[in-house]
């Protein structure tokens, strides 16, 4: 009768399979989400020093430019 044992090789290939798996972040959506973070930050921080009038009339002077 045959040895019915598993060889080695073939269990260490089962545990290295389960061990590779997909990142669970995206790098691109990583780097997208860190310039997202970073303009609304930037925002912010220009709201809180020139006030909400001159940024509000600094946004409307950039959209008229456009246009």
């Amino acid at each position: 009768m045959p040895d019915a044992t598993i060889p080695d090789t073939t269990i260490r290939e089962a545990r290295m399979q389960g061990a590779v798996t997909a990142p669970r972040f995206s790098r691109p959506l990583a780097v997208v989400a860190a310039a997202v973070a970073l303009l609304l930050a930037g925002t912010v921080v220009l709201w809180a020093h020139y006030g909400t009038a001159v940024f509000y009339e600094t946004i409307l002077a950039g959209i008229a430019a456009c246009l």
